[in-house]
Order: structure tokens, then C-alpha cells, then sequence
């Protein structure tokens, strides 16, 4: 008997054990419970959402809804908010550093420099992570639609090329959270496509995306959406 009570008490302690919750990693990013006016205007309030890695997501809303807004609060470059945010669990304020390193932010206006040609474009704006080489920028511009067109200045593109040019940053960038403002904008048919299956491909390394667009997304991948106007 004392056996066989030895036995049942081993069994429970295993069974106890394997049925254990693993723990979950924390989200990528997390906001809780953001809050924003402008001019005396709520733009948002109590707004909570996690992206993790493998998410792509897209901010929808009505014109002055916030989106750009909010992607400026969580790039920093706007501390007019109330809320928290947390990168990989951490409160982004106790290690900013870390945050920028893995964020690659790109606006709504295609900032490149027009005097400069497009290797020196991408040349520049790659030097905060290391240098890049110039195979990599010529690979980058071919799989964005610009092959040839790496010593070409900018001025003497059009605007949908300019804005390639600022896509190909994309490709040399090792950030993880990539986060875009209306990129779709100046881009024809296939230039809409490229960027589409860059988004979707960032995604399936384990990278996460938050982008802004009126454009109706077509990927080959999950896509959430946070849409502010409700």
C-alpha cells in the first residue's frame, strides 16, 4: 500500500508539472492606455494594442483621425501623450537605446537628399548601424525596380523612384520593427507590389510592421488592423 501511494504521489507531481502553463514572451511592443489631443481636439484615448514579432499591422482612420500622430509618439519624436509603451516588456523610457537600435522609421515625406545620388542616399542613411558595401546597395536598388540607377542623383528622378530609393532602405537595414507612414503614395502598380511582398517577407523572418495607407493591402501574410476612428 505504501508503495502504491508512493506511485500516485510521483504520478501527480509529474502530471501537475507537464500540465504547467509555458510562459508566454512578451510582445514586441506593447501601448496601454495612450491618450492624445491636438488644438484641444482628443485624437485618442485609452488606446491599447501589442504587436508581436511576425505582425503586420495597419493604422486605419478618417483624415486628422491620429495615425501619423501616433507613429510620431512611438518613434519619440512626439511627447505630447499621456500612456506607456513597452519594448519587449520593457518601458521604452528606461532603454530607449535599445529601441531605436531595432525601429526603422520611415515618414510620409520620402527623405531622401535630391542633391545626393542614390548609393550616397542610402549610403548616409545606413551609417547609425555600420557601414553597408556597394554590392548591397546595388542589390537593394534591383529589388526595388532601380537597378542602374544606384549613381544617378535623386533630382533627376521622379517621385515614385525617390521614394524607391527611400524603400531600399528597407533591405539594408537590420531593424526589427519597421514602422511606415503613407509609403505607398507615390508608387505605380508594381512599385505597390514590391513593397507589399518587402512587408510581407519582414514579417515571415519574425520582423513586425506598423504602417499607415488609405491603399487596400493585398499580401500574402496575416494582416491586422487598428483602425482609430472608433
Amino acid at each position: 500500500m505504501r508503495q502504491l501511494l508512493l506511485l500516485l504521489m510521483s504520478v501527480s507531481t509529474h502530471t501537475s508539472s507537464d500540465l504547467s502553463t509555458p510562459t508566454q514572451p512578451a510582445p514586441l511592443l506593447r501601448a496601454q492606455k495612450l491618450f492624445c489631443e491636438r488644438d484641444d481636439r482628443v485624437l485618442f484615448t485609452d488606446l491599447s494594442f501589442t504587436l508581436q514579432a511576425g505582425d503586420l499591422m495597419q493604422v486605419q482612420g478618417s483624415n486628422g483621425s491620429g495615425k501619423t500622430t501616433l507613429l510620431r509618439i512611438l518613434c519619440g519624436l512626439n511627447s505630447s501623450y499621456e500612456g506607456e509603451l513597452f519594448w519587449e516588456g520593457v518601458p521604452i523610457d528606461e532603454d530607449r537605446e535599445s529601441f531605436l537600435s531595432s525601429l526603422l522609421y520611415l515618414g510620409h515625406r520620402v527623405g531622401v537628399n535630391k542633391i545626393l545620388t542614390a548609393r550616397e542616399n542610402l549610403r548616409w542613411s545606413c551609417a547609425l548601424h555600420g557601414p553597408v558595401s556597394d554590392s548591397d546597395i546595388d542589390d537593394a536598388l534591383y529589388n526595388v525596380g532601380l537597378a542602374g540607377y544606384a549613381d544617378i542623383s535623386c533630382r533627376n528622378m521622379s517621385a515614385g523612384q525617390q521614394q524607391r530609393v527611400s524603400l531600399a532602405r528597407l533591405l539594408l537595414s537590420p531593424a526589427r520593427l519597421w514602422v511606415l507612414d503613407e509609403p505607398f503614395t507615390t508608387l505605380d502598380v508594381r512599385g505597390v507590389k514590391v513593397l507589399e511582398n518587402l512587408l510581407a517577407a519582414h514579417v515571415a523572418r519574425g520582423g513586425a510592421v506598423l504602417v499607415t495607407t488609405h491603399h487596400t493591402l493585398e499580401v500574402p501574410c496575416a494582416l491586422r488592423r487598428l483602425n482609430l476612428d472608433r
